[in-house]
């Protein structure tokens, strides 16, 4: 049967003050009135039946998470003790499906992304589903045609196409720099794709997988997997899972998976329109601007001789005034207050960590 699973355990500092870690972004409904996770929810509606959709994060936020997502139950959460990242955060959630159903095929995503339109994200992801069902060895991942040369994204070097439409992953490349992102977007999209961070694969095969490139952490979860349905399976992860390294499904698996001619790893693009939303730029391209350029969310603007900036705002009421501004962000959330240039804000999170520093925890 088919299955999915959304990671929704970021603590998404880069867009501080409004994410905090008592409320991470992907559960702000700041995109038009819905969270980031509510829309990764939806957007799985036609291709995974409601039942079979899983989401894998924090326990703290288990509340949150059924209050956010209309038609969540709370048996199909995956509450991590402790965030761990990526790889351990599969392999726990591979795990719990591989106990529901042995012969799982699940496809994972992120609760950080804005992908349109969905029709064309449905139809591909039913091709990843479409080739682990003929072939359970293999790990599918997606990438996305780029649109121009970013640094902001990790890329997937490819090999040859397959005969069912996807491409060999020959490699997984980190975050470029700029000489290096325009020889990939140069080369084209038959040669390099964005790094998505979504996946299909049988849930026993990346187990298996795990066991072979994280010998130490297997350990954990087969120790997990024995005291499954029974008292002790609580008491198990509670003492497993903080001895876990963190460590992304990227650098765990998947690229020392693709590095090896034993192991089968293949790539489907998505053509949709895709955006990863994480950091406050980013947020911005998902409002509609003004012909100055600017943009706003939740927030009584008053823009002055001011062009491409983006105001957001918790509080409807509140008045934010720019007057000769450009290019600046600024965020109002509850009791705090950020204004930084567009082209610092992926340094925001540096701000967060010293308002906690001098303010107090509440502030992170």
């Amino acid at each position: 049967m088919r299955y999915a699973v959304i990671l929704a355990g970021g603590s998404g500092t880069r867009l501080w003050p409004m994410s905090r870690d008592r409320m991470p972004k992907q559960l702000i409904p700041f995109i038009d009135g819905k969270s980031l996770l509510r829309l990764a929810y939806e957007r799985l509606e036609g291709l995974v039946d409601d039942n079979r959709r899983y989401v894998c994060a924090s326990r703290s936020l288990r509340e949150h998470l059924l209050r956010g997502v209309p038609g969540l139950h709370p048996e199909r959460i995956i509450a991590e003790p402790m965030g761990r990242d990526t790889a351990n955060a599969l392999a726990y959630s591979c795990l719990v499906l591989s106990h529901v159903d042995p012969d799982a095929v699940v496809a994972v995503f992120t609760a950080d992304h804005i992908i349109r339109p969905e029709s064309e994200f449905r139809e591909t992801i039913r091709k990843g589903f479409q080739t682990v069902e003929k072939a359970p060895a293999t790990l599918v991942t997606f990438g996305v045609k780029p649109t121009h040369p970013a640094t902001g994204y990790g890329y997937l070097q490819l090999g040859n196409q397959r005969p069912d439409g996807s491409w060999a992953v020959q490699r997984f490349v980190e975050k470029p720099d700029e000489r290096t992102a325009a020889q990939y977007f140069a080369a084209g999209p038959d040669r390099y794709l964005w790094n998505s961070g979504m996946f299909v694969w049988k849930a026993a095969t990346f187990l298996s997988n795990v066991r072979r490139f994280m010998p130490d952490a297997a350990s954990s979860f087969d120790r997990m997997s024995e005291a499954w349905g029974t008292q002790r399976f609580a008491e198990v992860v509670e003492k497993e899972y903080p001895s876990l390294q963190k460590i992304s499904v990227d650098f765990a698996v998947m690229e020392p998976a693709s590095r090896i001619d034993t192991a089968t790893v293949s790539a489907h693009r998505l053509s949709a329109d895709w955006l990863d939303v994480g950091s406050w730029p980013s947020y911005a391209l998902t409002r509609e601007r003004d012909h100055d350029g600017n943009s706003c969310e939740s927030a009584r603007p008053l823009f002055l001789g001011s062009h491409d900036c983006l105001v957001v705002s918790d509080d409807p009421s509140h008045v934010v005034a720019l007057l000769g501004c450009s290019d600046l962000v600024v965020i109002h959330a509850g009791d705090a207050t950020l204004v930084c240039p567009r082209d610092k804000a992926e340094e925001v999170k540096k701000a967060r960590a010293e308002a906690v520093a001098r303010f107090g925890e509440a502030l992170g």
